[in-house]
């Protein structure tokens, strides 16, 4: 299935998809640039400012919110989630807070990462190019080029 025949799915008009971009259905895509050759699972959103680069594969259930770049061939595993905000509230004097209110946390994931499902990656760190996060981790610091972590919090286990 092409981009374009993704049944149930939400592909807004400012979303830049390349060549050969693949969806399955129920994806929710705003405001962010898919590369080449990339795969994305159903049940998949991607938040404005989001940047996916080249023969990627973003599995089920993941959420890549603004902020985050993924250069190309990184492996998400199903139900990864990012995190963009290390102080979130709902209310400030009030009133309910809108985009003038914070700033994105910028998350960068560097080329040929791979990142285990389940995965928790808080805003504001940088996984090194060709690292393994293991399965169920949540992500505090930034991660070496190479390096092997798991757990929670994520902590170095070997290089690959």
């Amino acid at each position: 299935m092409d981009a374009m025949d993704a049944p149930y799915s939400r592909i807004a008009a400012d979303v830049v998809l390349g060549r050969g971009v693949r969806l399955t259905g129920w994806v929710n895509l705003y405001g962010c640039a898919i590369g080449d050759e990339t795969r994305v699972g159903p049940f998949v959103e991607v938040q404005k400012g989001a940047r996916i680069g080249a023969r990627v594969k973003l599995s089920s259930h993941s959420f890549v919110c603004e902020g985050v770049t993924i250069e190309d061939e990184v492996f998400v595993g199903h139900g990864v989630l990012f995190i963009n905000d290390k102080r979130p509230v709902a209310a400030l004097d009030g009133r309910p807070t809108g985009d003038a209110d914070w700033t994105p946390q910028k998350t960068l994931v560097r080329k040929g990462a791979s990142i285990g499902s389940g995965a928790v990656i808080l805003g504001g760190v940088t996984i090194g190019a060709g690292a393994l996060i293991g399965a169920g981790a949540v992500v505090t610091k930034s991660v070496p080029d190479g390096a092997v972590v798991a757990g929670v919090p994520a902590r170095a286990l070997h290089r690959r």
